[in-house]
């Protein structure tokens, strides 16, 4: 395959992994591709539809082994979904009567790209997908390359998304710090709401990992380090059955007996019944522009928060989201080698003119590879019948009763 231009863009909400991921796609082209040119737009497919891009040129592929140390995107994120057209037509990005995915296209034939990188979600590479058709029924031959980034680790069939491991780690490190304010007042409940909507997958592995940062601390009741009181109490994900009743009268024995309770709380848990409450009180659930409920709105923390410091007698609650904190982290060392064997295949699938989403593929032995557009999909449901999950809960006293259904806001 012949490639002239290379263009990269990140999309969606921020994870541990898009500048490493930008960073290792330049360095590989760099290495195995030098005459190929790479622009990236700016800000996703804002950028796309708006005609914002920079060349990467020599001294950014020279220094760009520095995107390794930063979190973030150096090249900016937004949400945009190119088939909703009644937002872009709001946002400006396009002009009455216009097909965004024939802007993309013209911005794409215009800007001479033979290949498109996208670094994002389902969502970011589904409507990779819807450009990449769509350009195909158009007569111009587009390679497109996705890698998959969510902190939710929810892409279906990826068995590890981009940058999930590294927020696992730093919601474990925002814990450490907040769970320590379990001393500043007494019978002290503490809500840490992590990220999730669909998939519990972040919760729970935040919770393990803070539980195994607990393991290796030395612990002396008699200068008042107990192990009990920095415990996680209760961990609420969208695919367990919450009885509120039943857990109320658990932590409330816990409150009891320790004097606070701690509940790890992915924000997609409870949210269909946060949301039956709110239309039945007449309120507006807001959604963004790809039909998802904002949840920063609904507040799920704060709702699980009324519903049990009555019932188990909290004097003083406190409700922290660790979402912004760890998503914006810099890779940690687990995930930099998974973004440098993904960053690799990308380019190599791109340049012999291979599309598909890059991901170890939980339905072929987690081989990792190209794997087709047409079979990528959100939500994935944790299983909550991990082994590791199973005795996490078993060890901190909770019934591990699956949900029925696994609804998606």
């Amino acid at each position: 395959m012949s490639v002239r231009r290379v263009a990269l863009l990140t999309a969606g909400g921020f994870a541990p992994c898009l500048s490493s991921a930008v960073g290792g796609l330049i360095e590989r082209y760099t290495e195995v591709a030098p005459e190929v040119e790479i622009l990236a737009y700016t800000y996703g497919y804002h950028g796309l539809l708006s005609g914002h891009s920079v060349l990467i040129d020599d001294d950014a592929r020279a220094q760009a082994h520095l995107l390794h140390q930063f979190g973030g995107s150096p090249i900016g994120n937004s949400r945009v979904k190119l088939t909703n057209i009644k937002n872009l037509l709001h946002r400006g990005l396009i002009k009455p009567g216009e097909d965004p995915l024939a802007v993309a296209a013209e911005q794409l034939r215009k800007d001479g790209v033979d290949i498109l990188h996208t670094i994002g979600g389902d969502d970011t590479n589904t409507t990779a997908a819807d450009l990449a058709r769509y350009l195909l029924e158009n007569q111009y031959d587009l390679t497109v390359v996705g890698l998959p980034k969510t902190i939710d680790n929810d892409i279906i069939p990826i068995r590890q998304s981009l940058g999930a491991w590294t927020a696992a780690d730093q919601g474990s490190q925002f814990a450490q710090r907040i769970i320590g304010e379990h001393a500043s007042n007494p019978r002290m409940l503490i809500v840490h709401e992590i990220m999730g909507r669909h998939c519990g997958w972040l919760a729970a592995a935040t919770a393990k990992e803070y539980r195994t940062w607990l393991d290796s601390r030395e612990w002396n009741p008699t200068i008042g380090l107990r192990r009990e009181r920095w415990d996680v109490h209760a961990v609420f994900l969208p695919e367990l059955a919450i009885d509120l009743d039943g857990e109320a009268e658990r932590l409330g024995a816990v409150m009891d007996e320790v004097g606070n309770v701690n509940i790890f709380l992915s924000e997609g848990a409870g949210v269909p019944e946060i949301i039956a409450e709110m239309e039945a009180n007449g309120e507006e659930v807001q959604r963004d522009p790809f039909g998802h409920v904002k949840l920063d709105l609904i507040n799920p923390g704060q709702w699980f928060a009324r519903q049990f410091s009555e019932r188990i007698g909290a004097e003083k609650v406190m409700v922290q989201k660790s979402g912004y904190f760890s998503r914006s982290a810099a890779a940690n060392a687990r995930d930099l080698a998974l973004i440098r064997t993904m960053t690799d295949l990308a380019v190599d699938c791109a340049l012999r003119g291979e599309s598909g989403v890059i991901g170890h593929d939980e339905q072929d032995d987690d081989t990792l590879k190209a794997i087709p557009f047409h079979r990528i999909a959100g939500g994935k449901a944790f299983d909550v019948n991990e082994r590791w999950f199973v005795e996490l809960l078993a060890e901190i006293g909770q019934t591990l009763k699956p949900a029925d259904v696994v609804g998606h806001v």
